[in-house]
């Protein structure tokens, strides 16, 4: 059976940086680059000419930047899953961006299959993180966070059973589904299973708020 060809836009300003991805995403044979564009205003239109299944979405870009063309997205096309292209150095916007119910975030200088396995988690409804600077991004806003927000973390996460707890900890830890499964002795689709529903019991849209979480709550 032949797998359904996901559809991609490439948002960056910089044409040698769309050029590198569009060569790595297209070397994969259930990824379609759709279309290009150079600034925000452009991805947005794009997005509601092609009906792509996920965006790769620079944050710093002219006429309108990643962040309000993520806005907007959720408000016209909410179906589209947007995955941020940042760089170290963008740490706070990156942490916005997922605050508003981006995918994730990549590194521009990702290695080629985390590239293409990050379109196909965003496909399929995960969020994706980025291994190489979750932990790192995740440090840097905890750092800064209230004491009574761990206190109401600690309260969300009572909630959950203790396998679910220990999830979330490696969740925070930013561990894939894949490396959580190997550590926890469990199928990487049962990870994925346990993933969705402490997303749902926590009220958390993706990985990074629940991340956040487990660390204010001390997991």
């Amino acid at each position: 059976m032949t797998a359904e060809v996901i559809r991609v836009v490439i948002a960056d300003d910089e044409p040698l940086i769309r050029a590198g991805i569009r060569m790595i995403l297209t070397s994969a044979p259930d990824i379609e680059v759709v279309a290009e564009a150079a600034n925000g205003r452009e991805a947005v239109d794009l997005a509601l000419s092609h009906a792509p299944a996920v965006m790769l979405l620079d944050i710093q870009m002219p006429v309108m930047d990643g962040l309000t063309a993520l806005g907007e997205l959720r408000r016209a096309a909410p179906e589209v899953r947007a995955l941020i292209l940042t760089t170290f150095g963008e740490k706070e916007n990156v942490l916005r961006a997922l605050g508003q119910g981006g995918a994730g975030f990549l590194l521009k200088d990702s290695a080629p299959g985390e590239l293409i396995g990050a379109v196909r988690a965003a496909a399929a409804g995960d969020a994706y993180l980025s291994p190489g600077a979750t932990r790192h991004v995740v440090d840097q806003l905890v750092s800064g966070r209230a004491a009574v927000r761990g206190e109401e973390a600690r309260r969300r996460v009572a909630e959950l059973s203790e396998r679910e707890r220990g999830v979330l900890a490696l969740l925070g830890e930013g561990l894939s589904n894949a490396d959580a499964g190997r550590r926890l002795h469990m199928s990487e689709a049962t990870v994925k299973t346990y993933v969705s529903r402490i997303l749902a019991k926590l009220g958390c849209e993706n990985r990074v708020q629940a991340a956040l979480l487990a660390r204010d709550a001390g997991l």
